[in-house]
């Protein structure tokens, strides 16, 4: 394998890490183990990244970011039909499939990863509050706030299910049925 150039190596390290975590625990994985699967040496991966959970929070900013940029540049794309019972069901599907990573991050938070916890409750904010201004811009019917909080519980209680391989429930089908309930709601 060639060596990685200089202003990649930190994007290599993260998909590497991000590869490691689809089959195992961050707890079951090694710095070591990073640097083997990703052709680096442990001096080159220890000068990018300290901890696992340093390179944990760079996967985080990662995928909230651009979740967080995909729903404002969503939202503000006037050719798009952006009304509340879409923008429900955009919310829905994006959380969903973006689980697997922050699954990782809820199982640290929850160990007592003091760090970790403090990072996504602020991004958790951030959500609330960016889509609980595009709820405001569509509609008067419901606290803007309470339903932004709805709207992210309702997606992690549905990859939680989804990840459990609930059986008594089919999250494409529920968001659909949710998204529908919305749009006899609100028009």
């Amino acid at each position: 394998m060639a060596a990685p150039r200089k202003d990649n190596v930190k994007e290599l390290i993260i998909e590497t890490t991000e590869d490691l975590l689809r089959s195992k625990k961050l707890s079951d994985i090694s710095l070591s183990e990073i640097a083997r699967s990703a052709g680096i040496s442990k001096g080159t991966l220890y000068y990018h990244y300290k901890t696992k959970t340093d390179i944990l929070f760079d996967i985080t900013d990662k995928y909230l970011d651009r979740q967080y940029h995909d729903l404002v540049e969503w939202t503000g794309d006037a050719s798009k039909d952006t009304s509340v019972h879409r923008l429900v069901k955009y919310i829905l599907e994006r959380d969903i499939s973006t689980a697997g990573m922050r699954l990782h991050l809820f199982y640290d938070a929850m160990l007592g990863n003091e760090t970790i916890r403090e990072k996504l409750l602020d991004r958790y904010r951030e959500f609330a509050g960016v889509i609980s201004e595009k709820i405001g811009e569509r509609t008067d019917r419901v606290p803007p706030d309470y339903f932004a909080w709805l709207l992210l519980l309702l997606s992690d209680g549905l990859f939680i299910h989804q990840k459990l391989g609930n059986g008594e429930l089919d999250p494409a089908r529920f968001i659909q049925q949710t998204e529908q309930f919305i749009q006899e709601e609100f028009l």
